[in-house]
């Protein structure tokens, strides 16, 4: 990689383990190998939702986030498994041990994923990508689970590269290939853009990241508001984050934009039901918990309100956040009300006992779900 870098790029690397909890489940138990499973609730009763699918599983169309009952309609013979998260986090401890041995520069998103910024690596291999190769190989050889890597200057890039061979993939975007790349990637393959927002750009013809750069960024702003600045930078290959070892969460958060306005009750709280589970299996992904949860609000006319509630303990249970969130709502004196978002959020963590590493940190998405 290196002969192309100046001395004063950085040499960043995103590591995402491949389908992570479903490999080690299928590497604890023989059993699952080959096979399409989920971790995550049973469709039963209320059903829950996938945390992760095997990539048996995604070849029906399973992904992470499903309600898992569309997961058993797209296939029948699929496998639910309940999350053993003492396994992923003893797993995760292990990978990270893996990555000290290159850089202490590490920045966790989560138990399976992170950010290394090996521009001054330990062992004075110089190669990023030499390093991830070796990273990727450890990983392998010794806990027989896969990761795929993206190497580049900047955490932007790295992270988008990491997802472009899964799995088990490495790819390296150099600095003379980031302006050709970044124009021809869809608006959807931005971290960040979620769905409703890839739609919004769409349907004003903004297709790819070159469609993007036609626009200037007060104009980013006007339409996005202030992640407009951010689109700006980033399709121009412009990222400055540094690797934040230390980075601390503030808050988590799930929302959805309704194709058809809600206006009764028991739909609102059927929606809320849904966020509420994506919350709690966040949660669980992430090992902590929050003081408050705050309801989000947008009516049709597009007036915003936010109503919260804080507790003395640090709460993660779904029964708890989704009988908080009706109550919130029920206090807006919703019926007659037309109702476009509801969202979710769980903040104020406070001193939370964290199962990984001293030190570790989680950092969630870059920007709330659109």
């Amino acid at each position: 990689m290196d002969s192309e870098l100046n001395s004063g790029q950085r040499k960043i690397i995103h590591i995402d383990m491949d389908a992570f909890y479903a490999s080690v489940e299928q590497r604890d138990n023989p059993q699952y190998r080959g096979k399409p499973i989920v971790v995550g609730g049973a469709p039963t009763g209320r059903g829950g939702v996938v945390a992760t699918a095997s990539y048996e599983a995604r070849k029906y169309g399973i992904r992470s986030a499903m309600p898992s009952k569309k997961a058993l309609e797209l296939c029948p013979d699929v496998i639910f498994i309940r999350p053993r998260f003492d396994a992923y986090k003893e797993a995760s401890q292990k990978i990270r041990e893996i990555f000290h041995r290159f850089t202490d520069l590490i920045e966790p998103l989560s138990l399976d994923e992170a950010y290394l910024d090996v521009t001054q690596d330990k062992q004075h291999i110089g190669s990023a990508i030499k390093i991830a190769q070796l990273i990727k190989s450890s990983i392998k050889s010794e806990l027989q689970l896969t990761a795929s890597a993206g190497v580049s200057i900047n955490k932007f890039v790295a992270k988008i590269a990491s997802d472009l061979n899964k799995p088990d993939g490495l790819t390296f975007i150099g600095p003379s290939a980031i302006l050709e790349f970044m124009e021809q990637l869809p608006v959807e393959k931005f971290h960040g853009v979620g769905k409703v927002t890839a739609e919004k750009m769409k349907s004003m013809g903004l297709h790819t990241g070159a469609d993007l750069k036609r626009l200037e960024e007060d104009a980013l702003v006007s339409h996005f508001g202030k992640v407009g600045r951010f689109y700006y930078r980033v399709v121009r290959g412009i990222d400055t984050r540094a690797v934040e070892p230390h980075r601390e969460t503030k808050s988590l958060a799930a929302e959805d934009t309704f194709p058809v306005d809600l206006t009764g009750i028991e739909e609102m709280n059927a929606e809320l039901e849904k966020i509420a589970t994506t919350v709690c299996t966040r949660l669980e992904k992430y090992q902590i918990r929050g003081r408050t949860i705050t309801l989000k609000i947008k009516y049709s006319d597009f007036k915003q309100i936010t109503r919260n509630q804080s507790f003395p303990m640090p709460i993660g249970d779904l029964e708890t956040i989704l009988n908080t969130a009706k109550q919130l709502l029920a206090a807006t004196d919703p019926e007659h009300k037309k109702i476009r978002l509801l969202g979710i959020s769980i903040s104020n963590f406070g001193e939370i006992v964290r199962a990984e590493r001293p030190g570790k940190s989680a950092q969630l998405e870059l920007f709330p779900i659109a």
